[in-house]
């Protein structure tokens, strides 16, 4: 039996489960992202300035897109071996992950695509396994 992967995706992590002959791995992947930019700084801002101490919403949002795609292509990197993927999610992390798996060319492997709410390690293993027939 050749290594089967299912994972559950969020914009915050992402937890891999390989499944083999020989058993099965979970690995958890964070992401990295933060959607709300901090300001810079220890005291409130006060005066003229305060718009020049946080990003414009462009720059933050370019800035997010930059570290969910580079947290795809980590995720990617991690499944790239499996000949089988299920990809789990609650939101559109999930969707977004699929569109860089086609097109880094392995959208064939993808068997399926489904949403599910947060689960804990062994919840995603067990719907892993059973998703697999193992």
């Amino acid at each position: 039996m050749k290594t089967k992967a299912g994972l559950w995706i969020d914009h915050r992590q992402a937890i891999v489960v390989f499944v083999t002959a020989t058993g099965e791995e979970i690995k958890q992947i964070p992401s990295h992202a933060e959607k709300q930019l901090r300001r810079t700084g220890n005291t409130p801002l006060q005066g003229n300035f305060e718009a020049q101490k946080v990003p414009s919403d462009d720059s933050r949002q370019r800035v997010f897109t930059a570290q969910l795609n580079a947290f795809y292509d980590e995720v990617i990197d991690s499944i790239r071996d499996a000949e089988s993927i299920l990809i789990m999610g609650p939101g559109v992390a999930k969707d977004e992950l699929r569109v860089r798996i086609e097109e880094n060319k392995l959208g064939d492997r993808v068997s399926s695509v489904e949403t599910a709410d947060n689960m804990t390690d062994p919840q995603i293993a067990a719907k892993v396994r059973q998703h697999f027939g193992g």
